[in-house]
């Protein structure tokens, strides 16, 4: 169960919406392949703590993917590594007003809920 939230996290994280400006605008998931082929040519373009904290959040998740059992302090890591965007742009979404930006975050806001609710540490007898 752990594998397909984690899983639902990280397809949900790639429907982020970003738009700006006049007509500029696009999908995380075309930002990412955007950020990942200019980093093959110039690493130092990739350097931003916008850009590192949730590429390194994805690269956790997708770790989960593959182990046995999805590991809790793992888990919990990459859902804040990618939270720190995705609550950007729901921030960034309710100041400006834009309805397609805060939309694009509740796929990923329902994920990172289910994900914290079945990694959330039960203590007996309480």
């Amino acid at each position: 169960m752990k594998k397909i939230l984690n899983l639902c996290l990280v397809l949900s994280f790639q429907l982020g919406y970003l738009e700006w400006g006049k007509g500029y605008h696009t999908f995380l998931f075309q930002a990412e392949t955007e950020i990942i082929s200019k980093a093959m040519s110039n690493a130092a373009s990739a350097v931003h703590p916008f850009i590192i904290i949730p590429l390194a959040g994805l690269l956790i998740l997708l770790y989960t993917l593959f182990q046995k059992t999805p590991s809790r302090f793992l888990s919990l890591s990459g859902l804040a590594c990618l939270s720190v965007l995705m609550l950007l742009i729901l921030l960034i979404g309710i100041i400006s007003g834009n309805l397609k930006m805060i939309a694009s975050t509740i796929p990923f806001l329902v994920a990172g809920f289910f994900v914290l609710r079945a990694n959330w540490k039960r203590t007996a007898g309480v």
